[in-house]
């Protein structure tokens, strides 16, 4: 392997984290170089699949993500890779013993996104979101490491929590994709239509079915904190806090916004995110 390649992977990857994961990146400053750089082969890899499902210029998405689940299952073999990117991954897959099933997970619920438009309950919802998030929750826990497999259990509830967090914050986005994830039938219990959706109709029934992904979306929240107690590494487990803490904040951003989410995207901003961080130091709650 050549190591100048190896290292030039782990920059590309460090320079799509920084892009693309602002609050992750913020955080992992506190990791170790190791850990830290490993979390960034991971998530580049996410993104792109993430990339070849939700960004418009792609013009065949599903061949773009057929590419992805090719390169990673090569990542898995001794055959030679060029490509730096993958060359990092491997190192990292290699390193932290990560099972490729993860992968296989995550790659089938970017075809879901290709697949599937509408979901019709929340168990099905929520096997999507376990396939697109509660698997990076265990790709995360092997890099951070954990003696206590109960640990996985909690690393999927933190996960589904944040991706219910995406779905809150980006509906319009979504729309416009052609894509609601809200589920159906909860959808139909509050008397909610498409076509209200596509008006960006903010109306009490619309805020009564937001106040209740809301609340679900902190159960989840509230279940992974025993998790993260069972992670090894406190720096990560600071990490891990610093995450959850500021994707709840997502969701009291939502509240702020009196659950308008067609005209305004919930966002915590840069000097929200340093005060929370400054917080659960001071506190040490991590420790």
């Amino acid at each position: 392997m050549n190591d100048r390649q190896l290292q030039a992977g782990f920059r590309e990857a460090k320079k799509i984290t920084k892009k693309f994961a602002k609050t992750f990146y913020l955080a992992s400053l506190f990791l170790s170089k190791e850990k830290k750089y490993a979390s960034y082969a991971v998530y580049a890899i996410c993104r792109l699949s993430d990339e070849a499902v939700d960004e418009l210029t792609f013009s065949n998405p599903k061949e773009s993500l057929q590419k992805l689940e090719s390169n990673i299952s090569e990542a898995y073999t001794e055959k030679q890779l060029v490509e730096p990117l993958l060359l990092a991954f491997r190192q990292t897959i290699n390193t932290y013993k990560i099972p490729k099933e993860y992968f296989d997970e995550l790659i089938k619920g970017m075809y879901m996104d290709l697949e599937i438009k509408r979901y019709r309950d929340f168990v099905a919802l929520y096997e999507y979101c376990y396939k697109v998030a509660g698997v990076i929750g265990l790709i995360m826990l092997k890099i951070f490491g954990y003696k206590d497999s109960t640990a996985e259990d909690y690393a999927i509830k933190l996960g589904v929590a944040m991706q219910l967090t995406n779905i809150l914050r980006d509906i319009n986005e979504d729309l416009i994709r052609g894509r609601i994830y809200l589920p159906q039938d909860e959808m139909l219990k509050f008397n909610i239509s498409e076509q209200q959706l596509s008006d960006s109709k903010a109306d009490d029934n619309f805020k009564n079915l937001l106040r209740l992904q809301i609340s679900r979306s902190r159960q989840f929240y509230n279940q992974s904190l025993e998790g993260i107690k069972l992670i090894d590494n406190s720096m990560c487990r600071f990490v891990v806090l610093c995450m959850k803490e500021v994707y709840s904040g997502i969701l009291e951003e939502i509240e702020k916004n009196n659950y308008d989410v067609f005209t305004k995207r919930a966002h915590v901003n840069k000097l929200k995110k340093l005060r929370i961080i400054f917080k659960i130091l001071a506190e040490k709650r991590y420790l």
